[in-house]
Protein backbone atom coordinates (compact mmCIF):
# COMPACT_ATOMS: atom_id res chain seq x y z
CA UNK A 1 0.00 0.00 0.00
CA UNK A 2 1.36 3.01 -0.82
CA UNK A 3 1.42 6.34 0.81
CA UNK A 4 0.09 10.20 0.06
CA UNK A 5 -1.36 11.42 3.11
CA UNK A 6 0.78 10.96 6.18
CA UNK A 7 -0.21 11.83 10.01
CA UNK A 8 1.97 11.89 12.67
CA UNK A 9 0.68 11.60 16.19
CA UNK A 10 2.86 13.27 18.75
CA UNK A 11 4.84 16.65 17.57
CA UNK A 12 7.16 16.19 20.32
CA UNK A 13 10.95 16.58 19.58
CA UNK A 14 11.24 13.03 17.50
CA UNK A 15 8.29 13.85 15.93
CA UNK A 16 9.17 17.56 14.56
CA UNK A 17 12.43 15.36 13.13
CA UNK A 18 10.02 12.78 11.62
CA UNK A 19 8.32 15.79 9.95
CA UNK A 20 11.19 17.12 8.33
CA UNK A 21 12.24 13.92 6.38
CA UNK A 22 8.62 13.46 5.37
CA UNK A 23 7.35 16.61 4.53
CA UNK A 24 8.96 16.45 1.11
CA UNK A 25 7.49 13.25 0.00
CA UNK A 26 3.86 13.08 1.55
CA UNK A 27 1.08 15.56 2.64
CA UNK A 28 2.15 15.32 6.19
CA UNK A 29 -0.33 16.56 8.86
CA UNK A 30 0.84 16.22 12.41
CA UNK A 31 -1.59 16.41 15.93
CA UNK A 32 -0.89 16.41 19.70
CA UNK A 33 -3.02 16.74 22.34
CA UNK A 34 -0.73 19.78 23.62
CA UNK A 35 -2.56 22.79 21.16
CA UNK A 36 1.17 24.98 21.75
CA UNK A 37 2.09 21.94 19.17
CA UNK A 38 0.61 23.66 16.52
CA UNK A 39 2.86 27.11 16.41
CA UNK A 40 5.82 24.18 16.26
CA UNK A 41 3.90 22.62 13.02
CA UNK A 42 3.58 25.85 11.24
CA UNK A 43 7.24 26.62 11.81
CA UNK A 44 8.00 23.39 10.47
CA UNK A 45 5.49 23.88 7.38
CA UNK A 46 3.20 21.21 8.09
CA UNK A 47 -0.07 20.85 9.09
CA UNK A 48 -1.76 21.39 12.44
CA UNK A 49 -5.15 19.09 12.52
CA UNK A 50 -7.37 17.24 14.55
CA UNK A 51 -7.51 13.99 16.09
CA UNK A 52 -10.45 13.23 13.38
CA UNK A 53 -8.83 14.27 10.32
CA UNK A 54 -5.26 12.85 11.32
CA UNK A 55 -7.00 9.37 11.85
CA UNK A 56 -8.10 9.48 8.00
CA UNK A 57 -4.01 9.64 6.63
CA UNK A 58 -2.80 6.77 4.31
CA UNK A 59 -0.05 5.72 7.19
CA UNK A 60 -0.34 7.61 10.52
CA UNK A 61 3.32 7.09 12.29
CA UNK A 62 3.03 7.25 16.49
CA UNK A 63 5.46 9.42 17.93
CA UNK A 64 4.07 9.81 21.64
CA UNK A 65 5.50 8.72 24.76
CA UNK A 66 6.62 4.90 25.52
CA UNK A 67 3.89 4.27 28.61
CA UNK A 68 1.37 6.47 26.52
CA UNK A 69 0.96 4.37 23.25
CA UNK A 70 -1.57 1.76 24.43
CA UNK A 71 -3.98 4.67 25.86
CA UNK A 72 -3.46 6.66 23.00
CA UNK A 73 -4.47 4.46 20.35
CA UNK A 74 -7.36 2.89 22.60
CA UNK A 75 -8.68 6.30 22.02
CA UNK A 76 -8.43 6.15 18.09
CA UNK A 77 -9.13 2.65 17.15
CA UNK A 78 -12.41 3.79 16.33
CA UNK A 79 -11.81 5.71 13.79
CA UNK A 80 -10.63 2.81 12.25
CA UNK A 81 -13.68 0.79 12.27
CA UNK A 82 -14.61 2.24 8.86
CA UNK A 83 -12.57 -0.81 7.50
CA UNK A 84 -10.43 1.47 5.34
CA UNK A 85 -7.05 0.12 4.75
CA UNK A 86 -4.31 2.04 6.43
CA UNK A 87 -0.61 1.62 7.66
CA UNK A 88 -0.26 2.07 11.70
CA UNK A 89 3.40 2.56 12.64
CA UNK A 90 5.42 3.24 15.78
CA UNK A 91 8.92 4.94 16.36
CA UNK A 92 9.70 3.18 20.09
CA UNK A 93 12.56 2.44 21.36
CA UNK A 94 11.16 -0.65 22.40
CA UNK A 95 9.48 -2.94 20.19
CA UNK A 96 7.80 -6.15 21.88
CA UNK A 97 5.66 -3.39 24.06
CA UNK A 98 4.63 -2.07 20.80
CA UNK A 99 3.76 -5.36 18.78
CA UNK A 100 1.91 -6.41 21.64
CA UNK A 101 -0.15 -3.64 21.87
CA UNK A 102 -0.82 -3.87 18.22
CA UNK A 103 -1.58 -6.78 18.03
CA UNK A 104 -4.28 -6.50 20.73
CA UNK A 105 -5.74 -3.35 19.56
CA UNK A 106 -5.62 -2.88 15.60
CA UNK A 107 -8.35 -4.10 13.72
CA UNK A 108 -7.54 -6.60 10.49
CA UNK A 109 -8.26 -3.70 7.74
CA UNK A 110 -4.78 -2.02 9.34
CA UNK A 111 -1.53 -2.96 8.29
CA UNK A 112 1.17 -2.36 11.00
CA UNK A 113 5.04 -1.99 10.98
CA UNK A 114 7.33 -1.69 13.73
CA UNK A 115 10.27 0.94 12.94
CA UNK A 116 12.66 1.90 15.71
CA UNK A 117 14.70 5.09 14.48
CA UNK A 118 18.42 4.56 16.25
CA UNK A 119 18.67 8.53 15.94
CA UNK A 120 17.08 11.33 17.70
CA UNK A 121 17.41 15.17 17.20
CA UNK A 122 20.60 15.98 18.89
CA UNK A 123 22.39 12.96 17.10
CA UNK A 124 20.54 14.49 13.43
CA UNK A 125 21.96 18.07 14.59
CA UNK A 126 25.44 16.95 15.00
CA UNK A 127 25.72 14.69 12.42
CA UNK A 128 23.18 15.07 9.76
CA UNK A 129 20.46 12.47 8.63
CA UNK A 130 22.36 10.53 5.92
CA UNK A 131 24.26 7.12 7.68
CA UNK A 132 22.02 7.25 10.33
CA UNK A 133 20.27 3.96 11.12
CA UNK A 134 16.82 2.60 11.28
CA UNK A 135 15.36 -0.60 12.35
CA UNK A 136 12.43 -2.52 10.71
CA UNK A 137 10.03 -5.18 11.82
CA UNK A 138 7.62 -5.71 8.79
CA UNK A 139 4.93 -7.62 11.31
CA UNK A 140 1.89 -7.02 10.16
CA UNK A 141 2.67 -5.31 6.87
CA UNK A 142 1.66 -6.59 2.69
CA UNK A 143 5.24 -7.13 0.92
CA UNK A 144 4.36 -4.56 -0.83
CA UNK A 145 3.65 -1.50 1.94
CA UNK A 146 7.09 -2.95 3.56
CA UNK A 147 9.30 -2.59 0.13
CA UNK A 148 7.57 1.07 -0.08
CA UNK A 149 8.34 2.27 3.17
CA UNK A 150 11.74 0.26 3.65
CA UNK A 151 12.44 2.15 -0.19
CA UNK A 152 11.87 5.16 0.93
CA UNK A 153 14.20 5.41 4.08
CA UNK A 154 16.57 4.00 1.93
CA UNK A 155 16.28 7.19 -0.67
CA UNK A 156 16.89 9.23 2.61
CA UNK A 157 20.36 7.28 2.65
CA UNK A 158 19.25 5.60 6.15
CA UNK A 159 20.88 2.05 6.71
CA UNK A 160 17.72 -0.01 7.36
CA UNK A 161 18.42 -3.22 9.61
CA UNK A 162 15.62 -5.90 9.70
CA UNK A 163 15.13 -6.84 12.77
CA UNK A 164 12.66 -9.01 14.86
CA UNK A 165 10.72 -7.27 17.45
CA UNK A 166 12.23 -9.77 20.00
CA UNK A 167 15.44 -9.44 18.84
CA UNK A 168 16.04 -5.83 18.87
CA UNK A 169 14.46 -5.54 22.41
CA UNK A 170 17.28 -8.33 23.51
CA UNK A 171 19.94 -6.10 21.15
CA UNK A 172 18.88 -2.56 22.57
CA UNK A 173 18.53 -3.68 26.18
CA UNK A 174 22.55 -4.02 25.88
CA UNK A 175 23.28 -1.35 23.77
CA UNK A 176 20.93 1.65 23.92
CA UNK A 177 19.30 0.81 27.13
CA UNK A 178 22.58 0.39 28.56
CA UNK A 179 24.19 3.54 27.33
CA UNK A 180 21.16 5.55 29.24
CA UNK A 181 21.33 3.96 32.15
CA UNK A 182 25.31 4.95 32.42
CA UNK A 183 24.67 8.62 31.50
CA UNK A 184 21.75 8.74 34.32
CA UNK A 185 24.20 7.31 36.79
CA UNK A 186 26.90 9.84 35.52
CA UNK A 187 24.00 12.92 36.03
CA UNK A 188 23.06 11.25 39.17
CA UNK A 189 27.26 10.91 40.44
CA UNK A 190 27.94 14.59 39.45
CA UNK A 191 30.35 13.69 36.83
CA UNK A 192 32.11 17.11 36.05
CA UNK A 193 34.17 18.75 33.10
CA UNK A 194 38.21 19.23 34.53
CA UNK A 195 40.80 20.77 32.99
CA UNK A 196 42.55 17.75 32.73
CA UNK A 197 40.25 15.42 30.77
CA UNK A 198 40.90 13.10 28.08
CA UNK A 199 39.83 12.01 25.72
CA UNK A 200 37.53 8.78 26.98
CA UNK A 201 36.70 11.45 29.65
CA UNK A 202 35.30 13.98 27.32
CA UNK A 203 32.76 11.11 25.37
CA UNK A 204 31.53 10.01 28.50
CA UNK A 205 30.89 13.59 29.32
CA UNK A 206 29.10 13.65 25.60
CA UNK A 207 27.31 10.87 26.52
CA UNK A 208 25.78 12.06 29.69
CA UNK A 209 24.58 15.38 28.24
CA UNK A 210 22.97 13.87 25.52
CA UNK A 211 21.08 11.29 27.91
CA UNK A 212 19.81 13.35 30.33
CA UNK A 213 18.95 16.28 27.48
CA UNK A 214 15.93 13.35 26.79
CA UNK A 215 13.10 13.11 29.32
CA UNK A 216 13.13 11.00 32.41
CA UNK A 217 9.67 9.46 31.02
CA UNK A 218 11.86 8.49 28.06
CA UNK A 219 14.54 6.77 30.60
CA UNK A 220 12.16 5.36 32.67
CA UNK A 221 10.12 3.71 29.59
CA UNK A 222 13.19 2.37 27.97
CA UNK A 223 13.66 0.80 31.24
CA UNK A 224 10.29 -0.80 32.34
CA UNK A 225 9.05 -1.26 28.71
CA UNK A 226 11.93 -3.50 27.07
CA UNK A 227 11.69 -7.02 28.84
CA UNK A 228 15.93 -7.21 28.67
CA UNK A 229 16.67 -4.50 30.79
CA UNK A 230 15.90 -5.82 34.22
CA UNK A 231 18.49 -8.38 33.24
CA UNK A 232 20.93 -6.12 31.93
CA UNK A 233 20.93 -4.04 35.09
CA UNK A 234 21.06 -6.99 36.73
CA UNK A 235 24.68 -7.94 35.14
CA UNK A 236 25.64 -4.75 35.15
CA UNK A 237 25.47 -3.85 39.07
CA UNK A 238 27.09 -7.57 39.11
CA UNK A 239 30.15 -6.37 36.63
CA UNK A 240 30.36 -3.32 38.70
CA UNK A 241 30.51 -4.86 42.08
CA UNK A 242 33.14 -7.31 40.75
CA UNK A 243 35.45 -4.68 39.57
CA UNK A 244 34.83 -2.30 42.61
CA UNK A 245 36.24 -5.72 44.77
CA UNK A 246 38.93 -6.72 42.91
CA UNK A 247 40.78 -3.40 44.08
CA UNK A 248 40.13 -4.06 47.83
CA UNK A 249 42.50 -6.53 49.18
CA UNK A 250 41.12 -9.55 50.88
CA UNK A 251 43.45 -8.45 53.88
CA UNK A 252 44.65 -4.44 54.77
CA UNK A 253 46.81 -5.95 56.98
CA UNK A 254 48.85 -9.54 55.90
CA UNK A 255 49.85 -9.53 59.81
CA UNK A 256 46.61 -9.37 61.38
CA UNK A 257 42.82 -9.85 60.39
CA UNK A 258 41.09 -6.59 61.33
CA UNK A 259 37.19 -7.37 62.32
CA UNK A 260 34.52 -4.91 62.64
CA UNK A 261 31.98 -5.91 64.83
CA UNK A 262 28.56 -4.13 65.72
CA UNK A 263 28.73 -3.80 69.18
CA UNK A 264 31.97 -2.15 71.66
CA UNK A 265 33.65 -3.76 74.29
CA UNK A 266 32.13 -6.04 76.64
CA UNK A 267 29.51 -6.86 74.36
CA UNK A 268 28.19 -10.26 73.35
CA UNK A 269 29.35 -9.24 70.02
CA UNK A 270 32.76 -8.82 71.26
CA UNK A 271 32.27 -12.19 73.18
CA UNK A 272 30.63 -13.95 70.16
CA UNK A 273 33.52 -12.56 68.00
CA UNK A 274 36.39 -13.76 70.46
CA UNK A 275 34.37 -17.45 70.32
CA UNK A 276 34.54 -17.30 66.59
CA UNK A 277 38.28 -16.43 66.21
CA UNK A 278 39.38 -18.33 69.24
CA UNK A 279 38.93 -21.43 66.65
CA UNK A 280 41.86 -20.20 64.73
CA UNK A 281 44.61 -19.16 67.27
CA UNK A 282 47.35 -18.71 65.30
CA UNK A 283 45.58 -16.15 62.95
CA UNK A 284 46.39 -12.54 64.94
CA UNK A 285 43.43 -10.03 64.99
CA UNK A 286 42.32 -6.51 65.92
CA UNK A 287 38.96 -5.69 67.23
CA UNK A 288 37.14 -2.32 65.65
CA UNK A 289 34.16 -1.33 67.75
CA UNK A 290 31.49 -0.48 65.22
CA UNK A 291 28.39 -0.27 67.63
CA UNK A 292 26.13 -1.12 64.55
CA UNK A 293 25.36 -3.04 61.61
CA UNK A 294 25.44 -0.56 58.92
CA UNK A 295 28.45 0.64 60.57
CA UNK A 296 29.99 -2.97 60.33
CA UNK A 297 28.53 -3.39 56.93
CA UNK A 298 29.50 0.30 55.38
CA UNK A 299 33.32 -0.10 56.85
CA UNK A 300 33.27 -3.50 55.30
CA UNK A 301 32.00 -2.61 51.55
CA UNK A 302 34.72 0.36 51.91
CA UNK A 303 37.24 -1.63 52.81
CA UNK A 304 38.29 -0.31 56.47
CA UNK A 305 37.98 -4.18 57.82
CA UNK A 306 38.63 -7.72 56.48
CA UNK A 307 35.68 -9.08 58.35
CA UNK A 308 32.44 -8.20 60.21
CA UNK A 309 30.03 -9.54 62.68
CA UNK A 310 26.95 -8.84 63.53
CA UNK A 311 23.78 -10.17 65.53
CA UNK A 312 21.08 -11.66 63.49
CA UNK A 313 18.23 -13.68 65.59
CA UNK A 314 17.43 -14.37 68.99
CA UNK A 315 15.99 -17.24 70.56
CA UNK A 316 13.08 -15.18 71.73
CA UNK A 317 13.81 -11.83 70.51
CA UNK A 318 13.46 -12.90 67.39
CA UNK A 319 15.51 -11.39 64.21
CA UNK A 320 17.44 -8.73 64.62
CA UNK A 321 15.80 -5.80 62.84
CA UNK A 322 18.75 -3.43 63.06
CA UNK A 323 20.72 -5.97 61.00
CA UNK A 324 18.42 -6.71 58.28
CA UNK A 325 17.80 -3.08 57.51
CA UNK A 326 21.29 -3.31 57.62
CA UNK A 327 21.88 -6.19 54.95
CA UNK A 328 19.12 -4.60 52.64
CA UNK A 329 21.68 -1.76 51.68
CA UNK A 330 24.95 -3.92 50.87
CA UNK A 331 26.07 -6.84 49.01
CA UNK A 332 28.14 -9.32 51.18
CA UNK A 333 29.29 -13.11 51.89
CA UNK A 334 27.91 -15.12 54.85
CA UNK A 335 31.22 -17.28 56.44
CA UNK A 336 29.33 -18.28 58.57
CA UNK A 337 26.58 -18.57 61.52
CA UNK A 338 27.13 -19.46 64.97
CA UNK A 339 25.47 -18.95 67.58
CA UNK A 340 26.43 -18.01 71.96
CA UNK A 341 23.91 -18.14 74.91
CA UNK A 342 23.16 -14.75 76.11
CA UNK A 343 22.56 -13.20 80.12
CA UNK A 344 21.32 -10.15 80.94
CA UNK A 345 22.26 -7.67 83.87
CA UNK A 346 21.02 -4.43 85.04
CA UNK A 347 23.29 -1.91 85.52
CA UNK A 348 23.60 1.51 86.90
CA UNK A 349 26.74 3.98 86.86
CA UNK A 350 29.37 3.53 89.80
CA UNK A 351 28.30 5.39 93.29
CA UNK A 352 24.50 5.77 91.73
CA UNK A 353 20.90 5.53 93.69
CA UNK A 354 19.54 3.11 91.92
CA UNK A 355 15.92 4.34 93.50
CA UNK A 356 16.39 7.34 91.71
CA UNK A 357 17.06 5.70 88.16
CA UNK A 358 13.64 6.37 86.30
CA UNK A 359 14.95 4.82 82.74
CA UNK A 360 16.47 1.56 81.17
CA UNK A 361 18.21 2.42 77.89
CA UNK A 362 19.71 -0.61 75.87
CA UNK A 363 19.28 -2.66 72.49
CA UNK A 364 15.83 -3.22 71.39
CA UNK A 365 16.90 -6.90 71.43
CA UNK A 366 17.66 -6.70 75.21
CA UNK A 367 14.18 -5.39 75.90
CA UNK A 368 12.19 -8.07 74.14
CA UNK A 369 14.35 -10.76 75.63
CA UNK A 370 13.81 -9.29 78.86
CA UNK A 371 10.24 -8.31 78.75
CA UNK A 372 8.22 -10.34 81.03
CA UNK A 373 11.09 -9.79 84.11
CA UNK A 374 11.17 -6.19 83.56
CA UNK A 375 7.48 -5.75 83.72
CA UNK A 376 7.41 -7.89 86.64
CA UNK A 377 10.55 -6.34 88.65
CA UNK A 378 10.87 -2.80 86.79
CA UNK A 379 7.53 -1.78 85.79
CA UNK A 380 8.30 1.53 87.33
CA UNK A 381 11.13 2.58 84.91
CA UNK A 382 10.67 3.46 81.06
CA UNK A 383 11.96 1.22 78.52
CA UNK A 384 13.84 2.64 75.54
CA UNK A 385 16.74 2.22 73.45
CA UNK A 386 18.82 5.09 72.05
CA UNK A 387 19.56 6.22 68.58
CA UNK A 388 22.51 5.84 66.31
CA UNK A 389 25.83 4.37 68.55
CA UNK A 390 23.50 4.58 71.58
CA UNK A 391 22.13 1.73 69.80
CA UNK A 392 24.14 -0.09 71.26
CA UNK A 393 24.04 -1.07 75.02
CA UNK A 394 28.03 -1.39 74.84
CA UNK A 395 28.35 2.48 74.34
CA UNK A 396 25.74 3.32 76.67
CA UNK A 397 27.51 1.64 79.17
CA UNK A 398 30.73 3.22 78.19
CA UNK A 399 29.31 6.87 78.81
CA UNK A 400 27.42 6.12 81.68
CA UNK A 401 31.06 5.71 83.33
CA UNK A 402 32.54 8.52 81.85
CA UNK A 403 29.49 10.58 83.36
CA UNK A 404 28.39 11.66 79.86
CA UNK A 405 24.65 9.91 80.34
CA UNK A 406 22.62 11.59 83.22
CA UNK A 407 23.16 9.08 86.53
CA UNK A 408 18.86 8.53 86.43
CA UNK A 409 19.47 5.91 83.52
CA UNK A 410 20.53 2.18 84.21
CA UNK A 411 21.58 -0.08 80.95
CA UNK A 412 21.87 -3.61 80.70
CA UNK A 413 24.22 -6.20 78.90
CA UNK A 414 26.55 -8.96 80.13
CA UNK A 415 28.25 -8.70 84.01
CA UNK A 416 31.54 -8.32 81.95
CA UNK A 417 30.31 -5.24 80.57
CA UNK A 418 29.70 -3.55 84.06
CA UNK A 419 33.45 -5.08 85.02
CA UNK A 420 35.13 -3.39 82.18
CA UNK A 421 33.67 0.24 82.69
CA UNK A 422 32.99 -0.42 86.62
CA UNK A 423 29.48 -0.36 86.77
CA UNK A 424 27.11 -1.52 89.79
CA UNK A 425 25.27 -4.97 89.05
CA UNK A 426 21.54 -4.42 90.31
CA UNK A 427 20.54 -8.24 89.33
CA UNK A 428 21.62 -10.68 86.75
CA UNK A 429 19.43 -13.12 84.88
CA UNK A 430 17.03 -11.06 83.83
CA UNK A 431 16.34 -12.82 80.39
CA UNK A 432 13.14 -14.73 80.62
CA UNK A 433 14.56 -17.51 78.80
CA UNK A 434 17.56 -19.44 80.62
CA UNK A 435 18.20 -21.37 77.30
CA UNK A 436 18.56 -17.62 75.68
CA UNK A 437 20.62 -17.82 72.42
CA UNK A 438 21.76 -15.21 69.90
CA UNK A 439 22.84 -16.23 66.42
CA UNK A 440 25.77 -14.13 64.69
CA UNK A 441 26.95 -13.98 61.09
CA UNK A 442 30.42 -13.83 60.06
CA UNK A 443 30.99 -12.03 56.71
CA UNK A 444 33.41 -10.76 54.64
CA UNK A 445 33.81 -9.05 50.48
CA UNK A 446 31.80 -10.74 47.59
CA UNK A 447 35.26 -11.43 45.45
Amino acid sequence: MKAEKVSIVGFGRFGQVLASILKDDFVVQVTDADLAAGAKAEKAGVAFVSVDEAMSADAIFYCVPISLLESTLEQHVKYFADGKPRLIADVLSVKVHAKNIFTKLLPPSCEALLTHPMFGPDSVAAKGLVGQTIVMDKFRCSDETYRFWKDFFERQQLAVIEMSAEEHDRVAAESQGLTHFVGRVLGEFGFAPTPIDTYGAKMLHQIQEQVNNDSWQLFEDLQTHNPFTVEMRVRLSDAQSRVFNKLLPNRINKDKLVVGIQGGRGSFNEEAATYYLSRTPNVPYELHYLHTTEHVLQALYEGRVDRGQFAIHNSLGGVVTESILAMANYRFHIVEEYAIKIAHALMIAPGADFNKCDTIMTHPQVLRQCKTNLEMKYQRLNKISGEGDLVDHAKVAELLAKGEIPANIATMGSKTLAKIHGLDIVEEGLQDLQENFTSFLWVERLH
